[in-house]
């Protein structure tokens, strides 16, 4: 009996062997090299699913898809670059964490309107699962920190490039002052029609005199307008003084915001114009916080809960008397602000996290607020002092800076990749090599 039985289990042994060596083989199959990059490598299954992704984002486009070997030998190249890339930031020691990476694949499926259910959907017909999808948005986030990293140290705008691009034409384009024009059309069909003319001014009037009275303007628009924008609100969008039409270019430069101008009249019927906005331009009032600043960091050794009730310790000996100045010398996190007794000098809207603008905009001057949280710790923070300044000039310049910077990044980050690529050991394995060689 013995003996039958381990000739059975040698048997099933072997079937098990046989299966397994099949089942090996038909995953080296599916999963063979077909190029080594450094000390990593590139499998045929990660090509054919790639390949399948971007030709069905093509179909979905309609854009004609290349010939199969280009398409294959293109699509080989970025998944080069893109090992590369993801080899240079693990070894910088980046990481995303799963709370950014759920926000990010959140805020993807809102900018697109999908609910995350529909956001699914649409990725199973590119061909991809929900996993695959934030494993690709996971690494493309890596890409974008190290080229990031990378990149922009070699990237170098000077003070004098920024002055010629604000003085050439484009520039005045770009940062010159724009408005956001909000219009109401009354048509007239023949203004040969003395009654149609007469109802329709008549009907014009009585909206500006609402308008005028404090009626939302959009919702008037809705009602009233018989202009192209009113289902938007009668919003035309923002328009340079260059881009005005010519009914308004003399109206609107001279418009606050909030204005509502008189009638106009064109050929077309009665217009009434709301200068909604303005941004650009030389002139840009804010209002400016001279302020100073404690922050008490979590850390390895500082729970959240021990950073509030050390903030909370330092805020009851301020009240108490001690030096503000002092204390944040000795105990600021903020390496910076905190040399310096926590001073930041002169802040302007929009230059600090939304938790610690909204307690700096209701702290008195002269005040401590109370203890408050963001995402870099805890904080308390004293208002020294305000100002009314006009940053136009700033906004004009850091506009351009920007620009000019993108324009030189793109240019500097195909310089880098070059260099990376050449510099990186890729060995082609068979057919690829001969693929490589045709190109």
């Amino acid at each position: 009996m013995k003996s039958r039985i381990q000739a059975v289990f040698g048997v099933i042994a072997m079937g098990l062997l046989l299966l397994s060596t099949s089942a090996a083989a038909e995953q080296k199959l599916l999963d063979r090299v077909v190029a080594v990059v450094n000390d990593g490598v590139i499998l045929q299954s990660g090509l054919d699913a790639r390949i399948q992704t971007v030709e069905s984002r093509l179909n979905a486009q309609g854009t004609p898809l290349p010939p199969a070997d280009i398409l294959k030998k293109r699509v080989l190249d970025q998944l080069i670059l893109d090992r590369i890339q993801l080899q240079m930031a693990e070894q910088a020691g980046l990481r995303v964490s799963d709370n950014e990476l759920n926000d990010t694949m959140q805020n993807i499926a809102k900018r697109n309107g999908y609910t995350l259910d529909q956001f699914q959907q649409a990725l199973a017909s590119e061909g991809l699962t929900y996993k695959e999808a934030r494993e690709q948005i996971r690494q493309e986030m890596l890409i974008s920190r190290i080229e990031q990293r990378k990149v922009d140290p070699r990237v170098r705008i000077t003070d004098r490039e920024v002055q010629t691009y604000l003085t050439s034409q484009a520039g005045k384009q770009h940062t010159g002052e724009q408005y956001l024009i909000g219009h109401i059309l009354i048509s007239v069909n023949d203004f040969n029609n003395a009654d149609q003319v007469a109802k329709a001014k008549q009907k014009a009037e009585d909206l500006l005199a609402q308008l005028k009275k404090g009626a939302d303007f959009k919702q008037m628009a809705v009602a009233n307008s018989d202009g192209s924008n009113a289902l938007n609100g009668g919003v035309l969008g923002w328009r340079t003084q260059e881009q005005l039409p010519s009914l308004i270019a003399g109206v609107v430069p001279n418009m606050k915001v909030g204005d509502v101008s008189g009638l106009l009249q064109s050929p077309s019927g009665f217009h009434i114009i709301k200068l909604l906005d303005t941004r650009g331009g030389k002139q840009h009032i804010v209002e400016q916080y001279k302020v100073r600043h404690i922050l008490i960091k979590p850390s390895e050794i500082l729970t959240d809960a021990e950073a509030h009730q050390k903030i909370e310790d330092i805020y009851q000996r301020i009240k108490k008397g001690a030096s503000f100045a002092d204390l944040a010398r000795q105990y600021s996190d903020d390496p910076v602000s905190g040399s310096d007794g926590g001073e930041l000098g002169w802040v302007s809207p929009g230059e600090m996290v939304p938790e610690f603008e909204k307690v700096m905009d209701a702290t008195p001057v002269g005040q401590l607020s109370k203890p408050f949280h963001s995402q870099f710790g805890w904080h308390i923070l004293e208002v020294e002092a305000t100002r009314k300044k006009d940053i136009g000039q700033q906004l004009q310049e850091n506009e351009a800076h920007q620009i000019l910077f993108r324009r030189k990044y793109e240019v500097e980050l195909q310089n880098w990749l070059h260099e990376i690529r050449s510099e990186a050991f890729v060995e082609f394995k068979a057919p690829y090599d001969k693929l490589e060689k045709s190109s």
